[in-house]
């Protein structure tokens, strides 16, 4: 009984341990890069609001994407190999510091009247696999655009294929409560990527646009 017992502690002890290693990310609900080469050092992603654009030609064809401005993130990636990013819900940093909100709660969920501490208590973000998408982002037009789907249309010259951004999947990896870590399945190649995120500290507007975090790979 009393080795089983070491045993659980020696366990737990490493569990602590490594679980240390990942700093708390400064706000809630958003995406930091893990800097794993600079001794796991969190770098926030360009935050930035996508508008929603839909366009319908007979000729032409349709198109349903989301537009970002500009061409080009300002925060990059000196390389795609082994890529890993971060997201908290708050709830482990309200649990350590004793209080039933984080005082850096999202600020996104403040300005569109959501108050964090409910968030908490309703359990907050669940496996972020089924709300957040990664999208090797087009340039088109001095935008990164996320193209949800372009469908041809009746131009006999024109492509008839029906084309869409790259998704990029990644596999999670539960730090502690509430906190989790997103591991690119395999390397990224150059050009600018987005997050999106539904569901819980998600922001959505009246034209449909998205809260979206962006990051470019040189």
């Amino acid at each position: 009984m009393l080795r089983i017992s070491l045993f659980a502690a020696i366990l737990f002890s490493a569990f602590c341990t490594y679980a240390q290693t990942y700093p708390e990310p400064e706000f809630s609900n958003e995406l930091y890069y893990l800097n794993k080469n600079d001794g796991n050092k969190l770098v926030r992603l360009e935050k930035n609001s996508s508008k929603m654009d839909q366009k319908t030609n007979v000729i032409s064809g349709s198109e349903a994407s989301y537009d970002i401005d500009g061409t080009k993130s300002s925060v990059r990636l000196s390389g795609g190999n082994n890529v890993s990013f971060v997201i908290s819900d708050g709830s482990s940093k309200s649990s350590s510091s004793g209080g039933s909100s984080s005082k850096s709660s999202d600020s996104v969920m403040r300005a569109n009247g959501i108050d964090p501490s409910m968030v908490s208590g309703m359990g907050g973000m669940n496996d972020p696999s089924h709300t957040i998408t990664l999208y090797k982002v087009d340039i088109e037009k001095g935008q990164r655009k996320i193209l949800l789907q372009k469908a041809p249309g009746m131009n006999p010259f024109g492509s008839h294929k029906i084309k869409s951004s790259d998704k990029y999947t990644f596999s999670v990896k539960k730090i502690r409560d509430g906190y989790w870590e997103l591991v690119i399945d395999k390397p990224l190649p150059q050009g600018e990527y987005a997050f999106t995120m539904m569901g819980v500290g998600a922001s959505m507007d009246m034209t449909g646009g998205m809260l979206v975090f962006a990051f470019g790979v040189d």
